[in-house]
């Protein structure tokens, strides 16, 4: 630790190493966004209630707001704006904005990593899968009948659930 009670914290996030001395109860989530400057990752409830701050760290999917970034010190992080690559957006996302699976757009970032992380663990969700894996991030806009026909049409785009 610091003298000045401040701790240096390293992270690779979407492959840029980021790298700063800061309070130690700062949470990921501020990190992301103060540090980083990765405005995708929202602050919704602070009580890991809504999952729009969530993020993958080191391939699990986390809810940023409930983690200390002194937690993901040396960790690798995927955030929603690491998802598209040479401008092109990422099938999660085609597959959102195709199926209005997206209103007001606030938990969609959260939503969207919540769905990369179930596609990677089960790439042929069923529809009890997919609510089971959408369970921690609330909408507050949608029916989540579009949500749900977004991931089973992204699981078909990434080589899963065939028609």
């Amino acid at each position: 630790m610091a003298e000045n009670n401040k701790v240096r914290v390293s992270m690779k996030i979407n492959g840029r190493e980021y790298t700063a001395e800061i309070e130690p109860r700062m949470l990921l989530v501020d990190f992301i966004r103060d540090i980083a400057k990765l405005k995708g990752t929202k602050i919704g409830c602070d009580t890991s209630q809504c999952g729009a701050c969530t993020v993958i760290v080191n391939g699990v999917s986390v809810k940023s707001c409930t983690m200390f970034a002194v937690e993901a010190d040396g960790a690798e992080i995927l955030t929603i704006e690491g998802l598209e690559q040479d401008g092109k957006l990422h099938p999660i996302q085609e597959s959102f904005w195709e199926n209005h699976a997206l209103q007001c757009g606030y938990c969609t970032a959260g939503m969207i990593m919540s769905v990369y992380y179930l596609l990677k663990t089960n790439p042929n969700p069923t529809e009890e899968d997919i609510r089971r894996g959408l369970a921690g991030n609330i909408c507050r806009c949608t029916g989540y009948i579009n949500i749900i026909k977004a991931v089973k049409t992204a699981s078909q785009k990434l080589g899963g659930n065939k028609p």
